[in-house]
C-alpha cells in the first residue's frame, strides 16, 4: 500500500440497495475521481460516519460541490428519511 499502512483482509457481501438517482451519480463521480471502486467509497464513508469524522477533505468537497450542481443533486443532509419514490 502507498502509504506503508498494513492492509486489512475483510469478506465482502453483495448488496442490493436502492439510492437516490443523482446522489448515485455524484457518488459514482466522486469513485471515479478518487480512482476507487463505488464499494470502497462507500465502505470509507460509513467507516468515517461511524467515528464521527469527516469522510472528504475541503478540497474533495468543492469537487463534490461541482459533481452536486452537474448532477442536479439538490438534496441535503436535512431530507433524509424524508424522501419518497416518485410513482
Amino acid at each position: 500500500m502507498k502509504d506503508g499502512k498494513k492492509l486489512v483482509e475483510v469478506e465482502r457481501v453483495q448488496t442490493g440497495v436502492r439510492m437516490e438517482k443523482r446522489l448515485v451519480k455524484v457518488l459514482k463521480a466522486v469513485a471515479e475521481l478518487k480512482d476507487m471502486t463505488l464499494g470502497d467509497l462507500l465502505e470509507g464513508i460509513v467507516l468515517h460516519a461511524f467515528e464521527g469524522k469527516a469522510a472528504f477533505s475541503a478540497g474533495t468537497l468543492k469537487e463534490i460541490a461541482q459533481f452536486r450542481e452537474i448532477y442536479g443533486l439538490k438534496l441535503r443532509a436535512g431530507d433524509s428519511h424524508r424522501l419518497k419514490e416518485k410513482e
